[in-house]
């Protein structure tokens, strides 16, 4: 039974990893080429360093910019971030906590928003900054949430 056990935890383990891939192609897609998201180039910097500044302008204009343009501002940054947080920590042996994915998921945010900057796609705002890192958080939490339970239904067996 144990083989067995290390085999499937081994699965699971690669399994993740491919997972946590695609979802960064995805990711890098959305972020730096899909065109209906406003990433053509536009050959000028663009960039928000006031924390708030967007998602308050996003919140009090919601009526002249619309429910869509909220949600893919401000939900959607945060959501997009969610399964970084969940699936990073199925890639470390050791450290396999909240903190260590939210500090990871902050990194490649920065690391994100910087390369729009220099490629002129997008722009650099510290409220996706935020938003990602919020999302990271949040996918940290349900990754523990979900080790919890699997762990207490294999302890009940």
């Amino acid at each position: 039974m144990g083989a067995n056990n290390t085999l499937r935890k081994k699965w699971h383990s690669i399994l993740g990893v491919c997972v946590f891939i695609l979802y960064l192609m995805c990711l890098f897609y959305f972020l730096f080429f899909a065109e209906a998201m406003g990433r053509s180039g536009r050959g000028e910097y663009r960039y928000n360093l006031t924390l708030l500044k967007e998602i308050r302008r996003f919140m009090t204009h919601i009526n002249l910019l619309g429910w869509k343009a909220f949600f893919l501002n401000v939900i959607g940054n945060v959501l997009a971030f969610v399964p970084f947080g969940f699936f990073f920590p199925m890639l470390l042996q050791k450290h396999k906590n909240i903190l260590v994915a939210t500090a990871a998921g902050f990194l490649f945010s920065l690391m994100v928003e910087s390369l729009q900057l220099c490629m002129k796609l997008g722009s650099f705002d510290v409220d996706d900054l935020l938003l990602n890192t919020i999302g990271t958080l949040i996918g940290a939490i349900c990754y523990v949430i979900v080790r919890l339970i699997m762990y207490h239904q294999r302890t009940e067996k």
